[in-house]
């Protein structure tokens, strides 16, 4: 299976993603440290650096499901168009694909969170809350191929472990049969 996290920075979405990686034994695919290695390697910060970043995760999310393995890919996915790229995935590799949209309806749990959060990815700029409102408001909402994929929300004002039962349950259940009318 591949599950794909969506969510504003500092919900909370790596966390979640990686309890449910090490109870399910599959490893996580994060983008922002795979962006931290392309600024290390001297790539400019004007250059289209998430995009490579995500093109990367994709790569070595297809390289782990060919190898026979399931996976977790750590990302904003704030658009369509990097919704679709794992639905495109997906199809290719034959697998499941689920989303898990993370978010935090606790506007100041969610900043104190972003301010708070200290990553080692020395080479990639922490959003300001001011660039996450931003991100809001470019935040497309679920339509297209991506839109009937099977997802989940995650309110992470709810406790961590109970949000990551919730995760494995709706991971783990069958699909449900699409009613004939």
């Amino acid at each position: 299976m591949l599950v794909v996290m969506a969510g504003l920075p500092g919900t909370g979405k790596s966390a979640i993603a990686e309890l449910i990686g090490q109870r399910l034994l599959v490893p996580v695919v994060s983008v922002d440290p795979i962006e931290s290695a392309i600024l290390r390697a001297g790539i400019e910060s004007d250059q289209p650096t998430g995009l490579a970043a995500y093109l990367v995760a994709e790569a070595l999310a297809e390289s782990i499901i060919r190898a026979g393995g399931g996976l977790i890919v750590d990302a904003v996915n704030a658009v369509n168009p990097a919704r679709e790229q794992w639905v495109s995935l997906g199809s290719r590799t034959e697998q499941t694909v689920k989303f898990i949209e993370v978010t935090c309806s606790d506007t100041a749990l969610h900043k104190r969170r972003l301010e708070e959060r200290e990553r080692q990815l020395p080479h990639l700029v922490e959003p300001t809350w001011h660039a996450v409102e931003q991100s809001l408001d470019e935040y497309t909402e679920w339509s297209g191929p991506s839109a009937a994929v099977e997802r989940i929300e995650l309110d992470t004002v709810e406790p961590l472990d109970m949000l990551v039962e919730r995760a494995l349950e709706f991971l783990t259940r069958r699909p449900q049969p699409i009613p004939s009318s």
